[in-house]
């Protein structure tokens, strides 16, 4: 595709995130020096997260760092988000909001895939979506302590539905390993709605009891990989291996509710119980039609999941790790889940192992210290506040899925998924990701005719931090055996990832 068409398939809201990032720029030009905050990956629904794994959704988000004598157009270069500072209406009316409990979020993602090498030849794609959340605290609405760990909330989504931005039927991988994540669920869809309610620091281990309940995305609770977030195909993002399997994608939004108990400051139970129901990533579950509710409910069945985990921090520099082991079942009512011996039962179930670690983590900058006095003399050095940990350093994510062989339905009875990301790779240039991924799913040996084998991917990135809310992230992939039979060429694709927070 050359550049005049390419600038021509770019649709408004590129076009005017675009523009926000040349105009952000040229402002801060003006500026002095920009230095770029030491944060973590973004994740798309949160914002910016540790390196680590304990930055998930429900872990506590990094703050940029500000400089003493920071202009307005400083600090919003350096800050959260293209819409949040501070010196105008809107910004400050924003964080006015945020101080009395209203919390907005919301980030754009823009892909090019260039496909250069598959079955179908070599062609460019342009895909994106934008996600938009908000969050109510009723302990800061109502100024009453005790309902802090109560909170509203509600997320919704747009992703491009345009012919043009699909590279996933050209490359004709598997479903489960599609080049693009963002192609199920096209246009507006309401992902999540519902309530929380956390006893925050009311029990003796904090957030020790957790509830939500609503309209919710299983994806979104169970097996947190936060790193994973960061790659853009199918497999190693969003599906996991269990998501070939059952319906489990970022795409898969049900009635249901979770439970997580802090049993101590490392180890956590959760469990969750959801509504199961016939074609339930169809296109149609979007918006306000909730599927769950039709003529054909007698065919709606419960979707549990249960996870073990443990979180340590292994050494003096706090090396930050989860380790997890989770089951589900999947219940089809009425017996609508197919057997090899052409019997039927009720329902699907599988079991996953989760092995996240820092390993390394850079050396991080000594305790800013003072001179004790006697009243007289200066006598010894003392700090007056603990050192900061260094954000850079090398991380490591790994998961196996497994998936018994009884059911035809269970495309893929062993998966696995391995990555490693390294924060500040460069020196000077600390906020930037260096990343690679592999994912491999092993299918049912007779459930295809022809039958197919194993499927694989290799992604590759790099993720240059442009500031604190934007960056631009070029990448690799290659697939083989996309459709798992070597009846479909190899396939390549070479890209670039663009993306902001709001």
């Amino acid at each position: 595709m050359n550049k005049k068409s390419l600038l021509k398939n770019l649709k408004a809201p590129t076009a005017l995130c675009l523009a926000g990032l040349i105009a952000g720029h040229a402002m801060a030009q003006t500026s002095g020096p920009r230095p770029v905050p030491a944060q973590g990956p973004a994740e798309p629904s949160s914002g910016y997260f540790f390196t680590g794994t304990t930055g998930t959704a429900s872990g506590r988000q990094s703050s940029p760092a500000t400089t003493p004598g920071e202009s307005h157009t400083e600090k919003w270069w350096n800050g959260k988000g293209l819409l949040q500072g501070s010196g105008n209406l809107i910004f400050d009316g924003r964080k006015s909001l945020e101080e009395r409990g209203l919390k907005f979020t919301g980030n754009y993602q823009g892909a090019f895939f260039g496909v250069i090498a598959s079955e179908k030849g070599s062609r460019g794609f342009w895909d994106q979506q934008i996600n938009f959340g908000s969050e109510l605290n009723f302990g800061k609405l109502l100024d009453i302590e005790m309902l802090e760990g109560t909170t509203a909330f509600g997320n919704f989504r747009y992703r491009d539905s345009w012919p043009q931005s699909n590279p996933n039927e050209f490359v004709e991988a598997n479903s489960m390993f599609n080049p693009s994540n963002w192609q199920s669920g096209t246009q507006f869809r309401v992902t999540s709605f519902g309530l929380e309610i956390g006893t925050e620091n009311l029990l003796p281990i904090e957030d020790m009891v957790t509830l939500r309940a609503g309209w919710l995305q299983p994806q979104r609770e169970f097996i947190e990989q936060p790193l994973s977030k960061l790659f853009l195909n199918n497999a190693v993002n969003s599906a996991k291996g269990v998501g070939g399997n059952i319906p489990f994608s970022s795409s898969f939004t049900t009635w249901g509710g979770t439970l997580k108990i802090n049993l101590h400051e490392t180890v956590y139970l959760k469990n969750g119980l959801f509504m199961s129901y016939p074609e339930a990533t169809s296109s149609t579950n979007h918006g306000l039609a909730y599927q769950g509710f039709a003529p054909n409910t007698d065919l709606n069945g419960l979707f549990y999941m249960g996870e073990l985990g443990f979180t340590p921090k292994i050494s003096e520099v706090k090396l930050e790790g989860k380790y997890a082991f989770g089951g589900y079942f999947y219940g089809t009512p009425e017996n609508q889940t197919r057997t090899w011996s052409n019997n039927y039962v009720d329902g699907r179930y599988g079991f996953y192992f989760q092995a996240d670690q820092m390993l390394y983590r850079e050396p991080s900058a000594p305790a800013k210290s003072t001179a004790a006095s006697d009243g007289k003399t200066f006598k010894e050095v003392v700090s007056t506040e603990k050192p900061k940990l260094s954000k850079q350093g090398l991380s490591t994510f790994n998961l196996i899925t497994m998936a018994p062989g009884y059911a035809r339905s269970n495309n893929y009875p062993f998966y696995f998924q391995t990555g490693l990301v390294y924060t500040g790779l460069i020196p000077g240039r600390d906020a930037d990701l260096t990343m690679i991924s592999l994912g491999y799913g092993a299918y049912q040996g007779d459930v295809y005719n022809p039958s197919r084998s194993y499927t694989a991917v290799l992604e590759g990135g790099y993720r240059f931090q442009l500031n604190g809310w934007s960056y631009v992230q070029p990448f690799i992939q290659y697939f083989s055996r996309p459709n798992g039979t070597e009846e479909v060429a190899n396939a390549a694709v070479l890209g670039f990832l663009t993306g902001l927070v709001f």
